[in-house]
């Protein structure tokens, strides 16, 4: 049984007051603790680090903590409704709450600016001319250390002593070689593919296109933004995209805030904000996909139709039109400053058709 003494330092007029404030704590079982203070009392259990303790008064707390390091997280909760109160909110919902606004401000950034990132660069004259890993008819560099790690093995005290143990290492080591041989035969396939499809790339094969853009998941890198996608070459420097995109789903209506009190607040765009953001999203797309392609494959122009679902106010019907037509040559792609471009701005650089309203969004327009 321990009687615990808390001592309580409080201020009035200048003055220093000290109260005492008594608890007896009980261990009434391993990890378990009753407490008893003078209006309330309480069970505590767990173990060094993680404690739950429940209050006569209705109050829940868990603490979890790393012992030693003085990194704790409490979150206390109570089953009296009177407890709660807007001035004052626990720490855990309001930082949860700033966590969701940044959440939201992030892939909101993310959206409009599509455009400041490639996810692919691909020198394929430096890929041809990249030398063998080794002689395929001498032994590779896998083999070679296995080799060596075999003959400059020294036996520990164990071993010494214990010649079975060694003659049992040696063996792992013998078979490493093995192991390392057919590393340097995957190593070696591996370079040769390569070579290959690279000497196939530069000759402009499109079948060796195609197997680029599989192999490197292209349509998977847009599977979230785009709802379907198409591609064909009409030459060996010139291939041509069409795809889908949901606006709707993509592009909330509503965007999020936190109030002084930690709450989360939903207010929706304006029409001119709202259809900001789509024009950013829209274009940065555009904008990205050729930097991909262009990363991906040695072409010279991307053309690339982007297309939209959206409601036809004179039939009624939904229907699916072209919202953005445009050419990119690669010159005049790569001269640009991603970081600082705006995106729909930077499409006057390319041969394009395009019509923006902005209380109306994007309008059905004509393929290039």
């Amino acid at each position: 049984m321990d009687f615990i003494l808390n001592y309580v330092y409080t201020v009035n007029e200048g003055v220093y007051f000290m109260g005492v404030r008594f608890r007896r704590s009980v261990k009434v079982a391993p990890g378990v603790r009753l407490n008893v203070g003078k209006k309330s009392a309480s069970v505590s259990f767990g173990v060094k680090g993680a404690r739950h303790t429940i209050s006569t008064t209705g109050r829940r707390t868990t603490s979890i903590g790393i012992p030693g390091t003085g990194l704790y997280y409490t979150e206390s909760s109570s089953t009296r409704a009177n407890n709660y109160s807007n001035k004052n909110i626990n720490n855990y919902d309001y930082n949860s709450t700033y966590e969701e606004v940044e959440k939201f401000n992030n892939t909101i950034e993310f959206l409009i600016s599509l455009q400041k990132n490639c996810d692919y660069y691909y020198n394929w004259f430096d890929i041809s001319t990249e030398p063998a890993p080794f002689n395929i008819l001498g032994k590779g560099p896998n083999e070679l250390e296995s080799i060596n790690n075999l003959e400059n093995y020294k036996p520990n005290l164990l071993e010494k002593i214990f010649k079975s143990k060694l003659k049992k290492k040696l063996k792992l080591l013998e078979s490493n070689i093995e192991i390392a041989k057919s590393k340097d035969k995957e190593l070696y396939k591996e370079w040769e593919e390569k070579s290959n499809l690279s000497k196939l790339i530069l000759s402009g094969d499109l079948d060796a296109y195609i197997k680029v853009l599989q192999d490197n998941k292209f349509l998977d890198n847009f599977g979230e933004l785009v709802s379907s996608f198409n591609y064909s070459f009409s030459n060996k420097d010139t291939i041509i995209i069409e795809y889908n995109i949901n606006i709707e789903d993509i592009i909330p209506e509503q965007y999020i805030t936190a109030t002084k009190t930690g709450k989360l607040s939903t207010k929706n765009y304006t029409k001119t904000a709202y259809y900001e953001l789509t024009k950013q999203y829209v274009s940065g797309l555009t904008i990205r996909l050729a930097r991909d392609i262009f990363g991906l494959l040695p072409i010279k122009t991307v053309i690339i139709h982007t297309q939209t679902n959206s409601l036809n106010t004179q039939t009624g019907n939904i229907e699916n039109n072209t919202i953005l037509s445009i050419e990119i040559d690669r010159d005049n792609l790569e001269s640009l400053n991603f970081d600082l471009i705006d995106p729909f701005d930077a499409l006057n650089n390319f041969k394009h058709n395009v019509k923006f309203l902005k209380t109306k969004g994007f309008q059905p327009i004509d393929k290039l």
